[in-house]
């Protein structure tokens, strides 16, 4: 079946493999970036930022790791056991693009450690998930949500 042609799973949920895919291919951008320090790795550190973008704005489905999971990976797995909310690993990607949006944003003003600091923390973040399944902005959109419910 072509992307194309897919149901939309997002209006029941999304296949939480997705995002773990894309945290994987997320952690090794962010390796790069880190390794090559200001200058070029500004530029990778620049697309995970805007990878985060799109993630904020569309959802981690509509990334281009989420597009590639779902072209290239999702065929080839038997479906989901069960499928997740799209809210919290879309507000991950906000959580992600705060972070990698202020390591970019300092980088560029001349503060060349930010780029490591705040890559190694994007980094720690992306790898938990991509290895463990434990997605730490997905669990602080949780966490809101609990303190805003309870305080109605």
């Amino acid at each position: 079946m072509s992307v194309e042609n897919a149901p939309d799973l997002t209006a029941r949920g999304i296949d939480p493999r997705g995002p773990r895919f894309g945290a994987a291919l997320t952690a090794v951008l962010l390796v790069v970036a880190i390794l090559l320090g200001p200058g070029t790795g500004t530029i990778v550190l620049a697309v995970v930022a805007a990878s985060f973008l799109l993630g904020a704005i569309r959802g981690p489905q509509g990334t281009w790791q989420g597009l590639l999971f779902a072209a290239l990976v999702r065929p080839r797995l038997a479906p989901p056991a069960e499928l997740e909310s799209p809210e919290p690993p879309t507000f991950a990607q906000v959580v992600g693009l705060v972070i990698t949006g202020l390591g970019l944003g300092l980088t560029l003003l001349g503060a060349t450690w930010a780029l490591t600091v705040f890559g190694v923390l994007a980094l720690a973040a992306a790898a938990l998930n991509a290895l463990t399944g434990f997605c730490l902005g997905c669990e602080i959109y949780l966490l809101l949500r609990r303190l805003a419910t309870a305080r109605t």
